[in-house]
């Protein structure tokens, strides 16, 4: 039997400062990002059971159904994962918040009869995840951003750029990101803290010119922002999936 190629949306999540905190408590923690991830889900008319998912030890990977249109893994989802890790912080102890760092993309991914799944899209989704502007982003605040998220451009512009509901552009902020060999220019984004460039439209600034292309903000810049975060990661290499069960 032949791998076969699909075109999916990918999201995947990383509890930032794992390490160092015991097996009992990383444990609690891991229990409750995928509670929270499975709530969020349903709060927004999807199915867990219609998502690959992926256990990556201190995070969990999705990858979405072929016909799930891509703005679903944005809008509601994201918010409603920001409000329960916000909630589940309110009670907790220092040593079980939670700050997760996500990641979203998609492309052509490959589907071996054994069960993994790879590709170059999870490449991107890795560098997406480790690079400074999400990192410093999920820092942001007194404490820390419960959720701090990163959009690739491809995927940003094909939700965002489409301008679908819940989708405002001013609510996300240009940032290069370079690890490794990867350069490439995407999306941050903090639910319920619009912290994106804002760009005048439709007015003549009386300079004849354009208006401004948004501009990256530096790392500094994006510290001194306030709001919740949202990070999803994946790892590269091949992947094991399953489908979930619930109940």
């Amino acid at each position: 039997m032949n791998p076969r190629y699909e075109y999916r949306a990918l999201l995947a999540c990383d509890i930032a400062g794992s390490a160092g905190r015991g097996e009992q408590r990383l444990q609690e923690i891991r229990r409750v990002l995928r509670s929270a991830l499975f709530d969020a889900l349903d709060i927004a008319d999807l199915d867990a059971r219609d998502f690959a998912y992926v256990d990556t030890g201190d995070g969990c990977q999705l990858v979405a159904p072929a016909a799930l249109p891509k703005a679903r893994l944005l809008f509601p989802l994201l918010p409603e994962l920001g409000s329960r890790i916000r909630e589940h912080n309110r009670h907790a102890g220092p040593d079980t918040r939670l700050r997760v760092r996500a990641a979203v993309h998609a492309g052509e991914i490959r589907f071996d009869p054994e069960g993994t799944v790879s590709g170059a899209p999870f490449e991107a989704l890795a560098r997406l995840l480790d690079s400074a502007p999400l990192r410093h982003a999920a820092l942001a605040g007194t404490s820390g951003t419960p959720v701090a998220a990163i959009l690739s451009h491809h995927f940003y512009e094909e939700t965002v750029g489409h301008g679908y509901e819940g989708l405002e552009a001013d609510a996300f902020t240009a940032a290069d990101v370079r690890v490794k060999e990867y350069a490439a220019r995407a999306w941050l984004w903090y639910p319920g803290s619009p912290v994106g460039p804002r760009v005048e439209t439709g007015r003549d600034s009386g300079s004849g010119e354009p208006p401004a292309e948004p501009t990256p903000r530096t790392v500094e810049q994006l510290v001194q922002a306030t709001g919740n975060g949202t990070v999803f990661a994946v790892h590269r290499g091949d992947q094991y999936i399953r489908h979930n069960d619930r109940g």
